[in-house]
């Protein structure tokens, strides 16, 4: 039950969103256990971000929200993947993405909860 949350200042076209979410569907398999089959995404693009007070180039905020544990290797591949991605598809630099992992022990779907 993974879901991927992308905020950037980027503007992102319809051919970027499907290409970044084919991209992550396969990254998410770095989580053992995880697939694209229950994975969401969703993106929010052209937001205001800031970093080191400034505006001035590209920016993300990741949040990868999973149902259960990973390991910290698992989430340092999952970093470097998401890292990859963004930088060969938005242009933006590894040290302007921030990612952040929630573990969740309760997830609801489908009208009940795991």
């Amino acid at each position: 039950m993974p879901y991927i949350s992308t905020k950037t200042n980027v503007k992102l076209t319809d051919d970027k969103c499907e290409s970044i979410k084919k991209k992550l569907g396969k990254a998410i398999e770095l989580i053992p256990g995880k697939s694209e089959s229950w994975l969401m995404v969703s993106f929010d693009d052209e937001g205001k971000l800031y970093f080191k007070g400034k505006s001035d180039r590209p920016l993300a905020f990741v949040e990868v929200k999973l149902l259960g544990k990973a390991s910290r290797d698992a989430y340092n591949n999952l970093t470097r993947e998401i890292t990859n991605i963004l930088n060969e598809e938005l242009g933006i630099q590894p040290d302007g993405i921030y990612v952040k992992y929630e573990e969740v022990s309760n997830w609801g779907w489908n009208g009940s909860s795991f």
